[in-house]
């Protein structure tokens, strides 16, 4: 099993205005943020930017001039036109804004047809982009939570007031668990959760990741979560087809709670019974029959082996925890459905 942080890194992140109460609250910042933003294309070489004085004790300061419109601009976006420029964000930060100024006049590209993609929210740039990016509005993941997860809810508040809900100007984040949706077995218990993120700026892809846990603390670390599966889509052409793909990872993690509040506690009680074979030798080769390869398989059976026995469920959690050491998060994703499928040897 594993113990997921995802959620605890925004808690510790998340500044105090980008929490949010509910999803009703969280909707409504959506819809403000979405009615201020606007789209605007520009080609390229009618951008740049100029050293403005400001009326305040700050003297000069960057702004950003799209055509004859001129934008302050925020981290995101200043990262972006850094990238741009082919120059460390670190450096341009050191320099004034008439330096600053000269260095994006020298360095920003001009040449191509191609138009650039200005998103505003009122006089601020949030992000520039070119044609291949297409947004994906937070309030519409926000509002698919709303209508398939009527049966989750943020976890308990964390420890320093957060609800595990949050939108911020590069992104939202959602983190929901189902409070009815515990199965007990023996002493300990399971229930079904989420993740789910995205980014009108690109700052992140869309994404989801699904989950069963025994208990959340006040630092929002998800602990012992089985079955973790999560997918993501960049914001390309097809991006809008993604609603669609987390509606259905929703639903599906609603069909499959229903299905094991009756059946999950027969299936894992009797995978903690069931031995995957007599010995070492005997686990091992019903392992590589599931298309568990040798080396791993060795690693997964010194694990169980310090717990006692070769039982599915032993076996099941120590390719779990395996699969955490992994870098490539297909390859995590690849164990942990292999993991997964030695549950079916389960006869229930």
């Amino acid at each position: 099993m594993q113990n997921l942080k995802r959620a605890s890194e925004e808690l510790f992140t998340r500044k105090e205005d980008e929490r949010c109460e509910s999803l009703q609250n969280m909707a409504e910042r959506c819809r403000v943020k979405k009615a201020a933003s606007q789209d605007r294309w520009e080609s390229p070489k009618n951008i740049h930017t100029i050293a403005e004085e400001i009326i305040s004790t700050r003297g000069p300061e960057l702004r950003f001039i799209a055509g004859s419109d001129g934008y302050y601009i925020n981290d995101w976006s200043f990262s972006q036109l850094c990238r741009m420029s082919g120059i460390a964000k670190d450096t341009v930060n050191r320099l004034s804004p008439d330096t600053a100024t000269r260095v994006f006049k020298e360095t920003l590209p001009r040449k191509g047809e191609k138009p650039l993609q200005i998103f505003t929210e009122d006089d601020v740039v949030r992000s520039i982009h070119g044609t291949a990016y297409t947004r994906l509005w937070d309030l519409d993941v926000v509002n698919v939570l709303r209508e398939f997860a009527v049966d989750f809810q943020p976890p308990q508040k964390g420890f320093n007031g957060a609800t595990g809900l949050y939108v911020g100007e590069q992104d939202m984040f959602a983190f929901m668990i189902d409070p009815n949706g515990w199965c007990e077995i023996g002493d300990d218990a399971f229930a079904p959760g989420f993740f789910t993120w995205n980014s009108e700026v690109g700052r992140r892809s869309l994404g989801i990741q699904t989950f069963w846990f025994q208990a959340v603390c006040a630092n929002h670390i998800v602990w012992d979560a089985t079955e973790v599966v999560e997918w993501t889509r960049k914001h390309t052409a097809n991006i809008k087809n993604g609603l669609s793909e987390v509606r259905s990872i929703i639903a599906g993690l609603v069909q499959k709670r229903d299905e094991r509040k009756d059946g999950f506690h027969r299936l894992i009680k009797k995978a903690m019974e069931e031995k995957l074979g007599d010995d070492a030798e005997e686990a091992m080769k019903m392992l590589t029959k599931n298309g568990i390869g040798r080396s791993l398989a060795q690693q997964a059976l010194k694990i169980a082996e310090e717990n006692g026995r070769f039982t599915i469920w032993s076996l099941v959690d120590a390719l779990t925890r395996l699969s955490r050491d992994q870098v490539n998060a297909g390859d995590r994703l690849e164990m942990d459905g292999k993991a997964a499928g030695l549950l079916q040897l389960v006869e229930v």
